[in-house]
């Protein structure tokens, strides 16, 4: 891990994220870092609890002279994406996060860095820590399990908490107010298909589509990137008439990024044609997403020969299943100009030995319209016979306009910066809403700093804004 990151300022929040990034912390495996924190707390003389499901947290009495503010909870998620490019070897159970720093960039080589929610947690364990900082009562809570469904969030334990207000600090643009978030809900597929043995005198291909941009399917959802498992299923569709013969599908990764790279091994008749038209097919889609996908790749190596390959009606029934699912923005809202209301992620694929498993992430800031995308998205798998579950469903977070928090918040963003922030909901999943169910009448907001590309390996903290969020979010806890 690079020194460069512990030499940055503000010091101790850095340096406290560099040691967060040194232990393995993914979704349902936060056990190391989680300890971790709880160590912290107790070494610091802080009052440190766990509820049932492993929450914690870490309640700090106010500095001198704010005993009687508003106790205030500061809240972020342990866990992180654990995701990578292909072509790097890395051992997420193992090793920590390899970081450099880019100019004003600190970024991760060839995984996700967790800046998503590691900066936010290390924020607020510097206070935690802190001597000299003015603030309110605290109560720390740090959750877990928050990208795989928000669990933490869920499970969270009942009469632990006793503030009334609530900093969440998970929003990564720092001119932003988060007053509001879309609620969310898995459908997972499950089929069998028939194989049969592979025909001989036919040619063996991996077809790979890689190098998309992916990122966070809340968040990039609406910048018309490209999903690797719908332009794959394309590609194959399109190669069809060279007696394509497919045997294996693999793409994507997490529910709640979208896929950069997708492969399938197939077999082909004509090999000629197939290579014409694989050219013809890329030309054309490249050109579609010369903006935002500039790096696509779609690529044929020759390779081993599979024993088996999909029946030819099951295959036509799972590719025409894949190109005629929902993926993308499913409705935009007609209240608040730019917000998506509705979406869905088509993130990942595989399909081999018979068996095909997909998993998806709809979600909406209205419930009847999350409950009608995630219908069109099963559609087509019903229609082919596959066994449809839905899980991990939580609620979005209504926005209030008039809170005193945010009211506060805005006052003091605009005398320090000279100019009002940005307030508005967005279309990710953010904890709020689901704590906000278990804790009546908290008022709640979300800030922090810019983070780019998150969930996927391009993701990248801005030092310079991060330390424009640490002077504000100072401000803020003073003034509460």
């Amino acid at each position: 891990m690079s020194d460069q990151i512990r030499q940055l300022e503000p010091s101790v929040p850095w340096n406290l994220f560099a040691d967060l990034n040194a232990i393995p912390r993914a979704s349902k495996k936060e056990e190391r870092i989680a300890q971790w924190v709880r160590d912290f707390g107790r070494k610091h003389g802080l009052e440190t609890l766990s509820d049932d499901f492993g929450n914690i947290i870490i309640k700090k009495p106010a500095s001198p002279g704010r005993e009687k503010r508003s106790v205030t909870i500061l809240q972020g998620h342990l866990d992180m994406v654990h995701s990578k490019n292909a072509d790097v070897t890395f051992d997420f159970d193992k090793q920590g996060i390899d970081m450099y720093l880019d100019g004003d960039w600190v970024r991760a080589r060839g995984t996700t860095l967790g800046a998503d929610n590691g900066l936010g947690v290390a924020s607020i364990l510097a206070v935690l820590a802190s001597k000299d900082i003015a603030h309110p009562p605290l109560e720390a809570l740090f959750t877990l399990d928050e990208e795989q469904g928000l669990s933490g969030a869920k499970l969270l334990g009942r009469g632990l908490l006793k503030g009334k207000v609530l900093l969440n600090l998970d929003t990564e643009e720092d001119h932003v107010l988060t007053i509001g978030c879309a609620g969310g809900i898995d459908t997972l597929i499950d089929w069998t298909y028939k194989e049969e043995v592979a025909p001989e005198n036919l040619v063996p291909f991996q077809l790979k589509v890689s190098s998309l941009r992916g990122g966070h399917s809340g968040m990039d959802i609406n910048q018309g990137r490209g999903n690797a498992n719908k332009i794959l299923a394309r590609v194959l569709m399109a190669l069809a008439p060279a007696g394509l013969r497919l045997s294996s599908f693999d793409g994507g990764n997490l529910r709640n990024e979208i896929p950069r790279e997708a492969k399938a091994v197939v077999l082909v008749k004509n090999e000629k044609r197939f290579e014409k038209l694989l050219q013809a097919t890329f030309k054309e889609i490249a050109v579609e997403y010369q903006t935002t996908e500039p790096n696509l790749k779609i690529a044929a190596t020759e390779t081993a020969k599979p024993a088996k390959v999909m029946r030819k009606s099951d295959q036509a029934k799972f590719l025409h299943a894949i190109r005629s699912v929902q993926n993308g923005v499913y409705r935009m809202s007609p209240e608040i100009p730019g917000l998506v209301e509705a979406s869905t992620n088509l993130a990942k694929i595989t399909l081999g030995d018979g068996k095909l498993t997909i998993g998806s992430l709809q979600r909406s800031s209205v419930e009847s319209s999350k409950a009608d995308v995630a219908a069109a998205f099963r559609a087509p798998f019903d229609l082919i016979g596959a066994k449809v579950q839905t899980g991990s469903e939580y609620p979005g977070w209504k926005p209030n306009p008039s809170s005193k928090i945010v009211q506060k918040m805005a006052e003091l963003y605009k005398k320090k910066f000279g100019h009002a922030p940005v307030i508005e909901a967005c279309h990710a999943g953010l904890e709020c809403g689901i704590i906000g169910e278990a804790y009546k009448g908290l008022d709640m907001v979300s800030f922090g700093p810019l983070i780019q590309g998150a969930h996927s390996p391009d993701e990248r903290a801005s030092v310079s804004s991060f330390k424009k969020f640490w002077g504000y979010y100072l401000e803020v806890l003073g003034a509460i």
